[in-house]
């Protein structure tokens, strides 16, 4: 049985229970791999309209990996790996736009171009949270501009009127006087890639519990983590004390009526084609420890 490969998801867990040795305390045996290089972000740029959707279409190279619910829905119902039911996550999200925009309220966003993910996290929600005060016709979504690092980058260097942003971008962005317009956080969930242990699986699992605690406990020990995957750029702006927690694992399950709900959110709004979506249901697309 190969080694189980665990990889930071830019989120905070992975590189705490990694520090803490919660992995090896849990007996997995695993090799630690970071996807995202920080030395320019180029890593971060996958171009237009590739987003978390398309990085399952091509296949991950950890075990178990993380996007939004929406995506991992959809991917797993497609036959592009198996949705973790056991926990899902809920992370800050929200679009800003620089101190000095005359943007100054949701109902401002409406026909401006708002930099989000292709196919993720910051599509859907951005989406979900403008219906309330925007006509569908009237939101105005940009895809060309990469995904979570890229559009920070772009933000900040006046490229781009509105972006999308969540974990460590959005601490940032707030750090820098960047506006918050709306929040829009959302949920996210794990897939299960490959044919892994179980028991590797709720070891890991279990080693994330603990790192939540952890960071529940005592932020101010593990947010120096958040440099990490950051390009380098912003590391010598970056002063971490002032970030928060980020995403937040749940250990609820991801039931079947949240499977469902969720698909029919976005095939009433054609996100993706008609075939899209795949065909699996609930119990073929989640995760059987058996």
């Amino acid at each position: 049985m190969a080694r189980f490969v665990v990889s930071p998801h830019m989120r905070l867990h992975e590189w705490v229970a990694e520090e803490k040795g919660f992995f090896s305390e849990v007996g997995l045996d695993y090799a630690f791999r970071e996807q995202l290089g920080s030395s320019d972000g180029s890593d971060h740029d996958l171009g237009d309209r590739i987003g978390a959707y398309q990085t399952f279409e091509r296949g991950r190279t950890c075990d178990v990996s993380a996007a939004c619910h929406w995506t991992v829905n959809a991917a797993a119902a497609s036959g592009h790996g198996k949705l973790y039911a056991g926990c899902y996550s809920v992370s800050p999200c929200a679009v800003f736009v620089p101190a000095d925009s005359a943007i100054e309220r949701p109902e401002d966003l409406a026909g401006v171009p708002i930099s989000v993910g292709y196919q993720s996290g910051s599509h859907y929600s951005t989406i979900q949270t403008l219906e309330e005060f925007l006509a569908p016709e009237d939101i105005r979504l940009s895809f060309a501009d990469g995904l979570l690092f890229r559009r920070l980058e772009l933000l900040v260097d006046g490229a781009v009127p509105a972006a999308s942003l969540f974990s460590g971008p959005y601490y940032f962005a707030e750090q820098l006087g960047f506006r918050k317009i709306v929040d829009t956080s959302f949920m996210m969930a794990s897939m299960i890639t490959g044919d892994p242990d179980p028991g590797d699986v709720e070891k890991y699992f279990e080693a994330l519990r603990r790192a939540q605690v952890e960071i529940d406990l005592r932020l101010e020990l593990h947010r120096h983590h958040y440099r990490r995957e950051f390009p380098e750029r912003f590391h010598d702006a970056m002063d971490v004390r002032r970030f928060g927690p980020g995403e937040r694992l749940v250990f609820e399950p991801y039931t079947e009526d949240i499977f469902e709900r969720s698909r029919s959110w976005i095939a009433e709004r054609g996100i993706f084609p008609d075939d899209g979506l795949g065909d699996a249901s609930y119990r073929e697309s989640i995760y059987a420890a058996a």
